[in-house]
């Protein structure tokens, strides 16, 4: 798509920040963090949303979902458990699909939003 500021992020148009890149996905820190760590993993091929998707996407959205706990964990925000076996840490995966489900930019991506609460991100 040539309008789709993602596509052109893919492209090396437009400057990002990557922590993650292969054949297939991109991952990159957002520009407007709603939280200390806060990551936007898309996949390379333009797909508008995720209510555009069959069963054909299901390995790009497999390997985006199998990556956020990756990126999690290299960013500080795994799971841990203390010496009391409470779990600590952690960290949300969205995405948003369409205008009432807050999809600013149409071009697939998740969320990865973590370190120390509160966030600003709802839902």
């Amino acid at each position: 798509m040539d309008n789709c500021l993602f596509c052109k992020i893919v492209a090396k148009q437009i400057p990002s920040t990557v922590v993650y890149e292969d054949d297939d996905l991109l991952a990159f820190k957002d520009i407007h963090p709603h939280a200390p760590v806060h990551l936007l993993v898309i996949p390379k091929v333009h797909v508008s949303t995720l209510s555009e998707c069959d069963a054909s996407h299901t390995p790009i959205l497999g390997k985006m979902l199998a990556l956020a706990p990756k990126l999690a964990a290299e960013h500080g925000c795994a799971v841990s458990y203390d010496a009391d076996g409470k779990p600590q840490g952690g960290y949300k995966t969205l995405i948003n699909s369409g205008p009432d489900g807050g999809q600013e930019v149409y071009h697939l991506h998740l969320h990865l939003v973590g370190g120390p609460r509160p966030w600003r991100v709802q839902g």
